[in-house]
């Protein structure tokens, strides 16, 4: 075995590449079903003090520790407030000893308002796991796969400070105390053996630098994201599918880390133009017609492209499985592939440039490597690691000699028959391993007891299936000539393949960075189909302004469910007219266009092509939306204390730079005081003069123009309509003005109400209006049920309560009921 490691590391060990720091000893899963990728989980551990945050998450779906730098945050920790929302831990770690405003925070995530939403886990530990110097000892001390082994103590100081700021002091106390529980929760590793720790494959540093502020409120009413019940009946439990959302339709991606990382830029819009416009550059790139077939070259190679990061962390805890390595050939070769058309593009386009020098040699190493010594056949046919031919000699003459014992064994029964007692007719030799070389006979009618299977010259062993087993002088030779063949082949090829494994994981970060860019080229790809498809245009981006200037916007999810839709455009922005107030008949769009300028801001801060003839987006930080959200309602949540929740949100976090969308405020409660509190709310940001957030706001509250002052940031929209007789015409379109009506008469026709009831509201409204009296309509009552009313209340004034003798069960039973049927 000495020959057979020294020659198999002559093969794979490549001269600079530094194997990992640890591996356990290979273990083969065996290929069932296709095993699906199990669900991400974060775990966040946090310490604020003195109005300082440092934090330190761990991310299950790539195995690695994101830190964020320790920053100031205020009283009421909106930036972990932020943190938490973006991230989704399942669990929350800090100290035991905390102060008053985190206990607060930490209360308010276990709220019954969150309970349903599922509520992180919070783990308290106590104070002396974060202090200072011990929590730098865990990080030093730990026994990470990213470091060389052949670094000395001080020069792995040197290495981890190049990574992690130890100047911070509330961050390093937050990742030690991350550290010690990972190692004590055994994170991904619980079934595994005491000595396999955690997989940490690397160190990041987490920023929330340029991202743009959006609360699930508004993810869900703009239909960003919406989930719906799998159709298929064996998945109607558990299984999820996309429905009809914006994720929806720009999903073209043809690998799953394309896929999530386009959810991932969803759910985290910025304001980093640089960052916006390298995006649409690539964009328009492949919108060009003579780079179409580019595209599709791409999209093939993409296609290939799997989850690398997942096999590298079963190569970590040595969970290797058979298909792994072909998935890991067939992702490799692909991104030779992407490399080699990107080379051919404009190297001026930072993404091109980046695979271009990045998909480095070491991918063709790895590929030839793979191909060279891993027999995908054989393997698939085994259900095991196997090894190409002229790998090890050594281990190819012991399958030599594997391959030729059936025709030998069988010359050795021969023998073997010569020497035996006439009565047994046959025999055969056997390799069994683990056992070695065995005689095999039949059984034969004389031979009942254990005293009848002894043979001269042969050792019985067992009796399976009538057949009798020995060991002969030529067994024992063939076990000590040939061995225990099997097991010797399956240690050299486990050798082997731990070997290569080593080559593998050496070049982790590499493989990583590569299926990073090949995940981003996935994204915009995918982009750019869905701006060719519905006619998308490039949005302008402007630091000068605040607000969005929209020119022929329109609905992305709308347009696609309406065979005809009416563009609207939208500005907003300067001194004049941050708040828009638009007015108009219902079902005549203004809902409509609240969000699609939500949503078309939100998708330039994405960077992607808007549906609008032409978009200017300027520094917008965050979106807010108070918009009906059905969903939220049938919870048994009451719309006005939604409407409420929302625009708080909005008057508390909202800044200059902040877009707030409203939609019917108010609604759910008294007309009066529905209409005092918009306006109140307006008069409060009318107030803020230049620091005015970017507001529109749809409403059927016409009075609220005598309630809400002229000012030069109020500006007054509405949604245009005709009369064509007696019917009433949307046209969909937004002009300047002031609706006089709501039409709501009108509506409620198209909803099928009958006309008497439509009349006699019409009456109703005007008598109010009128503040005169209402009376009941005696077309509507029966010719008698005017008379039977005035009779039953004279009965009820006729009522003596006083009477010791009055028996109201019984008056209720002869007198009022009887009367009261004829009424109703």
């Amino acid at each position: 075995m000495a020959f057979l490691g020294a020659q198999a590391s002559a093969v794979l060990q490549d001269e600079g590449a530094e194997a990992p720091a640890r591996l356990c000893p290979p273990i083969l899963v065996q290929d069932g079903e296709e095993e699906e990728e199990g669900q991400a989980e974060t775990y966040l551990c946090v310490l604020w003090h003195s109005g300082r945050l440092g934090l330190a998450y761990y991310d299950s779906a790539d195995s690695t520790i994101y830190f964020l730098p320790d920053t100031p945050d205020c009283d009421h920790l909106k930036l972990l407030r932020r943190v938490v929302d973006e991230i989704n831990p399942r669990s929350i770690i800090t100290s035991a000893k905390q102060d008053e405003n985190m206990a607060r925070f930490l209360g308010g995530l276990v709220s019954p308002e969150h309970k349903e939403l599922g509520s992180p886990e919070t783990v308290l530990l106590p104070r002396v796991d974060f202090g200072l110097e011990i929590s730098k000892q865990r990080i030093l001390s730990g026994n990470f796969s990213f470091i060389p082994e052949s670094l000395t103590y001080t020069e792995k100081i040197l290495f981890l400070s190049s990574i992690i700021p130890f100047d911070c002091p509330l961050m390093i106390q937050a990742l030690g105390g991350l550290l010690k529980f990972l190692n004590r929760r055994r994170v991904s590793v619980e079934l595994e053996d005491g000595s396999v720790n955690v997989p940490i494959l690397g160190f990041k540093k987490f920023v929330l630098t340029h991202l743009v502020s959006i609360d699930q409120d508004t993810y869900s009413v703009l239909q960003i994201f919406k989930s719906e019940t799998h159709p298929s009946v064996y998945k109607v439990t558990s299984g999820l599918k996309e429905g009809l959302s914006l994720f929806g339709i720009l999903n073209r991606c043809r690998s799953k880390r394309g896929e999530k990382l386009l959810r991932l830029w969803l759910m985290r819009p910025t304001q980093d133009l640089e960052e916006l416009n390298s995006r649409l550059d690539v964009i328009q790139f492949f919108l060009l017609p003579q780079n179409q077939e580019m595209a599709l070259t791409l999209h093939r190679l993409l296609s290939h492209i799997k989850n690398v990061p997942l096999i590298l962390k079963r190569m970590l805890l040595s969970q290797t499985k058979v298909s792994d390595w072909k998935i890991l050939y067939e992702t490799v070769y692909s991104a030779l592939g992407l490399r080699d058309t990107c080379r051919s593009l404009p190297q001026s386009t930072q993404l091109f440039r980046d695979i271009a020098q990045e998909f480095s040699d070491d991918l063709c190493h790895i590929a030839c490597l793979i191909n060279k010594v891993v027999d995908f056949e054989g393997s698939i046919a085994e259900n095991r690691f196997t090894v190409r031919p002229n790998i090890d000699p050594d281990l190819d003459e012991k399958k030599r000699r594997l391959m030729g014992l059936p025709s030998f064994l069988t010359e050795v029964a021969r023998k073997e028959l010569e020497t035996l007692d006439s009565r047994i007719p046959s025999c055969c030799v056997l390799y069994i391993p683990l056992i070695g070389f065995l005689l095999s006979i039949p059984r034969l009618p004389f031979m009942v007891d254990r005293s009848d299977f002894e043979i001269v010259g042969l050792d019985f062993m067992f009796l399976s299936e009538e057949k009798l087993h020995y060991r002969s002088s030529r067994t024992k030779e063939l076990d000590s000539i040939l061995g225990d063949l099997h097991c010797e082949i399956r240690d050299g090829e486990t050798l082997l393949m731990y070997q290569l494994q080593c080559q593998v994981l050496s070049r982790g970060a590499m493989l990583n960075r590569v299926i990073d860019l090949a995940s981003r080229l996935d994204v915009l790809l995918a982009l750019a189909g869905a701006a060719r498809d519905y006619g998308y245009s490039r949005p302008q981006y402007s630091s000068k302004i605040p607000g969005v200037r929209i020119q022929d916007g329109r609905h992305p999810l709308m347009e696609l469910c309406s065979h005809t839709f009416v563009p609207n455009s939208a500005e907003s922005g300067g001194d004049r007219g941050r708040i828009k107030i638009i007015t108009g008949p219902n079902s005549s769009g203004k809902s409509i266009y609240l969000k699609q300028i939500g949503l078309i801001t939100f998708m330039a801060l994405v960077g992607s092509f808007v549906p609008a003839g032409k978009a200017e987006v300027g520094a917008v930080d965050a979106i807010f939306t108070r918009i009906h959200n059905f969903e939220s309602v049938s919870l048994g949540l009451s719309t006005f204390m939604i409407d409420l929740n929302q625009v708080a949100k909005a008057v508390n976090n909202a800044t200059e730079r902040s877009l707030v969308l409203i939609d019917e405020f108010g609604k759910g409660t008294n007309t009066v005081d529905g209409l005092a509190l918009l306006a109140s709310v307006l008069r409060h940001w009318v107030y803020q003069g230049p620091n005015c957030p970017q507001i529109f706001v749809a409403t059927n509250f016409v009075n609220l123009i005598q309630l809400q002052p002229p000012g030069s940031l109020v500006e007054y929209l509405t949604m245009e309509t005709c009369r064509d007789g007696n019917d009433l015409i949307f046209l969909y379109q937004v002009r300047e003005g002031v609706a006089n009506a709501s039409h709501a008469s009108h509506t409620a026709a198209q909803a099928g109400l009958p006309a008497k009831l439509i009349t006699r509201g019409l009456e109703v409204s005007e008598l109010i209006q009128k503040g005169k009296p209402i009376k009941p309509d005696k077309g509507l009552l029966k010719d008698n049920q005017i008379e039977n009313c005035q009779a039953l209340v004279d009965k009820f004034l006729k009522l003596d309560l006083e009477d010791p003798e009055l028996d109201l069960s019984n008056f209720m039973i002869q007198q009022v009921l009887p009367t009261a049927s004829s009424i109703l």
